[in-house]
């Protein structure tokens, strides 16, 4: 990847990281979060920077095990 292809990633990334703030829904909430930390990890990777993948990562696990949790069913109560 190139350096504009690159920028073009950090940027889109930083877009949809600011579109989340707009996701009313916490489903669509969440799938945007982990669209925009999956993008931010990728960019990590491309310009070698640990701590942006690490973050993003955490991030994107976050968003993906609340959305988890959120669909599976509610426990009865004992």
């Amino acid at each position: 990847m190139g350096t504009p292809a690159v920028d073009c990633l950090g940027w889109a990334a930083t877009g949809v990281f600011v579109a989340s703030y707009f996701c009313a829904r916490p489903a669509v909430l969440r799938a945007v979060q982990m669209l925009g930390a999956a993008m931010w990890a990728t960019y990590g990777v491309v310009i070698g920077a640990w701590p942006v993948m690490v973050a993003n990562v955490l991030v994107f696990s976050a968003a993906a095990w609340t959305a988890a949790s959120r669909k599976s069913p509610a426990m009865p109560p004992a």
